[in-house]
């Protein structure tokens, strides 16, 4: 089989497999090391130590896995339908959680297929192949916007013309001369600074550049400790990540939904109260989040986030009366957070 047949083979295996599209990408990355070296530098990464490790790796495939020569990238759309997102953001009561977090971890869903692409491949041409998802120190978005599956939006999330951004990325490295995919996604972005405005943290200091400092993805799920106090406010009800620059994104009217059940929103979680949520015990937390990318947080950092939207929320005397009995056998980190919800909430109470 020669290279161009083999490749539309893959497309049409990897498209039975649930991806929405695929494109070959050579191993140079080396047009982005200056800006993932200055992001590095401006300490933008914050506790996110691991994208400080193995930089030659990321740049390089080909230090990562020595017989790299290409790479394939694909992309499956997550986006469930009909979960409300706006509605969700501007209750009160009610708990956000980053759509993509909704169903079950993408992790467990996109490294499967990709490893059975992996193994189609392998069966048609032989070669060595490595798949990947999120999981080693892969620059995914620059070698997906190289193959031309889109660009890389002001927001940092990669844009396609005709998907928005609403898809999760997956790599495989292979030894096999594929032909390569020529771009085909110029920066669509324009004069748009839409996403930029809309950051309720303002976390997009500059087109392309994304201060994890100040993102509430980084600040509810990476983030560990105490979140700063001047940021609270802004996070609102966000409980785990943040969608709203792909919300406002004029791109993702184009965004497909997906059908795929394990996308679906499982426990509730696209419209759960957030009085509900903190009542829940830490076997519950286990229990519910089984399976989910939520189990990237402890219960700690879960009850934390909680803490901080209820402060956000309507002064509430049943919120107060929630947060007092959690506070009795809170752990020192989740104490302080609920001491801050506290005062928020007597504050908006007193005020009538």
């Amino acid at each position: 089989m020669d290279a161009v047949a083999l490749l539309d083979e893959i497309r049409r295996a990897a498209t039975a497999l649930g991806f929405a599209d695929l494109a070959v990408a050579d191993i140079d990355l080396a047009r982005y090391r200056a800006h993932l070296e200055r992001w590095l530098a401006d300490g933008f990464h914050g506790e996110m130590g691991y994208m400080a490790r193995n930089v030659d790796k990321r740049l390089d495939p080909a230090a990562l896995e020595p017989f790299a020569a290409r790479v394939i990238s694909a992309r499956m759309d997550y986006q469930p339908p009909d979960t409300a997102p706006l509605e969700i953001l501007r209750s009160g009561d009610r708990a956000y959680v980053s759509r993509y977090a909704l169903g079950r971890d993408y992790h467990k869903v996109v490294r499967p297929k990709l490893a059975k692409l992996a193994a189609r491949i392998r069966a048609l041409a032989g070669g060595e192949h490595r798949a990947f998802t999120d999981s080693a120190p892969v620059l995914e978005k620059a070698l997906a916007e190289k193959a031309g599956l889109g660009w890389i939006g002001k927001h940092t999330l990669l844009l396609n013309r005709d998907a928005g951004s609403w898809f999760f990325l997956g790599e495989i490295y292979t030894d096999l001369p594929l032909p390569l995919d020529r771009a085909q996604h110029e920066d669509g972005c324009g004069r748009c600074s839409a996403c930029m405005s809309i950051c309720p943290t303002g976390a997009i200091v500059a087109p392309r550049r994304l201060d994890a400092r100040r993102c509430i993805s980084y600040l509810t799920i990476e983030h560990k400790g105490a979140i700063p106090e001047d940021l609270r406010r802004p996070i609102g009800n966000r409980i785990f990540g943040c969608d709203d620059c792909q919300l406002v994104c004029p791109w993702n009217r184009f965004a497909k939904m997906s059908a795929a059940p394990d996308f679906a929103p499982r426990h509730g979680l696209d419209r759960a109260r957030l009085l509900d949520l903190l009542a829940w015990s830490e076997p519950e937390f286990l229990a519910r989040t089984e399976g989910s990318a939520i189990r990237r947080i402890s219960f700690a950092q879960w009850q934390r986030n909680l803490a901080v939207a209820l402060g956000n929320a309507p002064g509430d005397p049943e919120i107060v009366a929630a947060l007092e009995r959690a506070r009795a056998s809170a752990e020192p980190l989740v104490a302080e957070h609920i001491d801050w919800a506290l005062a928020e909430q007597r504050i908006k109470l007193s005020a009538g």
